[in-house]
């Protein structure tokens, strides 16, 4: 992994390909993501969420929302909350007392989207890559209509975007146009790296979102080890945490009489899918991978989004938030 690589924190620079494909199910681009604004205001990301939202599910603690700012210590009012009582105070004075809180103007929200070659698969409809970064766009485009700040990081196998979450459509423009230039890098051609690491991004992560952020992530989890689980279990601890977990149906169950060809850009390798052995190993290691990221989910209360390369991304977004009925 090249240093410089590591430190870009304003965005990527690296110039886009001139063999962009025009079809948005293969690579994305600005102003197909800006189309998404108009279909991203059915979704919510605020506390109250319907029954069968995933964000609301028996596994997965609410979102606790926007938090409070302590605004003043008063007499108690006949129509005040007793909840709200400072009974120290009040024991100290003999004077019933309370503490008044008013609601945060608005809650920061760190979107965290995968572009590595790992997310640039695809069997039925859409690659991953462009499953992620349409999910994240409605989720940036809803976050931002809801008046709370939106920054994000966005990462390829060398490059790092990083958005601070601030006010203002700048930094909805910069992470939007962020995933257009990470996108568009990706190619079947593209020479083989040492990709930059889920844990790298993760310690990132802690860095610009220590306390009371949302913090969504889209990406595959291609590899995840002690080290990211320790990570995960400390983001979600501090902040609200929502993992959308990308996948495609062709590697989430591999097909068992078939030829595949794999390649890192300069190595191949034919793997014949029919031999048991092998075809039992490709499905275990899917659905380890699964498996894992599931049980963090259940053993530290976040929400995760399981999506699907296969399905539109608005679609199963607003099916995922407990929203009946299509696009409107």
């Amino acid at each position: 992994m090249k240093d410089r690589a590591a430190r870009i924190r304003t965005g990527i620079t690296r110039k886009v390909s001139a063999e962009a494909s025009d079809d948005p199910r293969i690579r994305t681009d600005m102003a197909h993501l800006r189309q998404l604004e108009s279909q991203a205001r059915r979704i919510s990301f605020l506390p109250r969420q319907p029954s069968s939202s995933v964000l609301n599910g028996r596994h997965a603690s609410r979102l606790r929302g926007r938090g409070l700012n302590f605004e003043e210590l008063r007499d108690y009012l006949p129509s005040d909350d007793t909840r709200n009582i400072d009974w120290k105070v009040t024991a100290r004075t003999g004077v019933p007392h309370i503490r008044v809180y008013t609601e945060e103007r608005d809650r920061p929200t760190l979107i965290v989207v995968d572009q590595r070659m790992s997310m640039f698969f695809g069997s039925v409809l859409n690659m991953k890559s462009v499953t992620a970064a349409e999910c994240a766009a409605l989720a940036a485009y809803r976050i931002f209509d809801q008046g709370d700040r939106v920054g994000g990081i966005v990462f390829g196998d060398e490059v790092i975007a990083e958005i601070r979450p601030t006010r203002g459509r700048q930094a909805l423009t910069g992470f939007i146009d962020a995933l257009a230039r990470a996108n568009a890098l990706l190619s079947a051609d593209a020479p083989a790296v040492e990709p930059i690491s889920m844990n790298r991004v993760l310690q990132s992560v802690a860095r610009l979102a220590p306390r009371n952020h949302l913090v969504l992530v889209f990406s595959d989890f291609d590899i995840v080890d002690e080290t990211t689980e320790r990570l995960i279990a400390g983001l979600a601890r501090r902040n609200d945490l929502v993992l959308g977990l990308v996948s495609d149906p062709f590697a989430d169950a591999f097909p068992a009489d078939r030829r595949i060809v794999v390649s890192d850009g300069q190595l191949q390798v034919e793997i014949d899918t029919a031999d048991k052995k092998t075809h039992l190993a490709l499905q275990n290691m899917a659905q380890g991978r699964l498996a894992a990221i599931m049980d963090w989910q259940r053993r530290f209360g976040f929400p995760v989004m399981p999506l699907s390369s296969a399905e539109d991304s608005v679609d199963q977004m607003r099916r995922l938030m407990g929203l009946a009925g299509g696009r409107r």
